[in-house]
């Protein structure tokens, strides 16, 4: 590949800084955008409309024809298999669990997962150490559920299994129209890139406002599938990432006071993807946000996403709410001395939602 063969790059600003001591050490660029029921952009920062991979954030969007074609009806599946299908979770029992019994319904079994292996990531997000020697196979996989969805997709088809990661095949090209659902309205029909995820599964680039729509739309259900999936995101949020990770912890923040039935009526559906990604669904508002980082730098992420909702007035003090983790954090060296910060630097236009 040459120079020119390479599209252009979103046209990123500085989101925010790392600092350390008082002085501003790493500047994170990147873009925001935020869109009403219509998909108009109402508020962002930078290339609101730029072309960028989704990464896990697609994740709903993967689940969607395999909710629409009534494959959860035909095997079983309820809420909590829903919620996985569009997990990066953290490989904890819960999870295991979940996806062991997909499999089981399918009459498939690990050894069809073609996502590999890795340590889970709850020992990360808890600063625990995994245990030595142990061994991981395939349902430990972040993307587990997504790719037990898959083969779920493929039996209620009669398509074969091994395949199922083909770009060319009936799924993944189902998936490429579910994206482009989103983006032809608002940008007109348009080649989606594609790339591989680290899973292995075909991933889309899609502008970052129409990334918004999606979660707009999900977070409203438009659809009765994208209520399924609403309903199962918001209803378990612990399966849809894990012990001390973000996404649990902005879809808690969703959570309406005073509920009684934990994260049914939650009004945020929140998906975290890799390399700097970040989409959400404000049910209560119709709006979607997508936000992306372009150094792929989580913590000035998640700081971003978190000094987004301030600025649109969803959160008032951060330090009230789940998120006190995310917003300002600290930066600490190996002895746990704070040595600088993660600081914003953006402001968005002033909107009422």
């Amino acid at each position: 590949m040459t120079s020119a063969t390479l599209l252009r790059a979103p046209r990123h600003v500085p989101l925010a800084t790392t600092t350390r001591g008082n002085l501003p050490e790493l500047v994170h660029y990147g873009s925001i955008a935020v869109v009403d029921a219509r998909g108009a952009l109402i508020a962002g920062a930078g290339d609101a409309h730029g072309m960028n991979f989704t990464r896990s954030s697609l994740k709903p969007l993967q689940a969607l024809g395999f909710v629409e074609d009534g494959g959860a009806e035909h095997f079983g599946f309820g809420s909590r298999e829903l919620a996985l299908m569009c997990a990066s979770h953290g490989g904890e029992a819960m999870h295991v669990a979940t996806a062991q019994r997909m499999l089981a319904a399918i009459d498939a079994s690990e050894a069809d997962l073609q996502c590999g292996c890795h340590v889970p990531t709850y020992f990360t997000a808890t600063g625990t150490e995994p245990p030595a020697g142990r061994r991981w196979g395939p349902l430990f996989h972040n993307c587990s559920g997504k790719h037990s969805g898959f083969l779920a997709f493929c039996r209620l088809h009669g398509q074969p299994l091994k395949n199922y990661l083909d770009p060319d095949a009936p799924l993944q090209q189902r998936v490429r129209a579910s994206v482009q659902r989103f983006v032809t309205p608002m940008h007109g029909r348009r080649e989606l890139p594609m790339g591989i995820d680290g899973c292995s599964a075909p991933n889309f680039a899609m502008p970052l406002s129409a990334l918004a729509h999606a979660f707009g739309a999900l977070a409203r259900g438009d659809t009765p599938a994208l209520a399924a999936l609403r309903y199962a995101m918001a209803r378990h949020p612990d399966l849809v990432s894990g012990t001390r990770r973000s996404d649990l912890a902005l879809m808690q923040t969703g959570w309406k006071a005073g509920s009684t039935d934990q994260g049914a009526d939650g009004d945020w559906v929140s998906k975290i993807g890799a390399d700097g990604v970040q989409a959400l669904g404000i049910r209560s508002k119709g709006i979607g946000v997508a936000v992306r980082v372009a150094d792929g730098n989580k913590r000035a992420l998640l700081a971003v996403t978190v000094e987004v909702l301030r600025q649109l007035q969803l959160i008032d003090d951060p330090a009230r709410t789940p998120l006190a983790s995310y917003a300002r954090p600290a930066v600490r060296n190996y002895r746990g001395t704070e040595v600088g910060r993660v600081e914003s630097l953006f402001t968005m236009p002033r909107v009422v939602l």
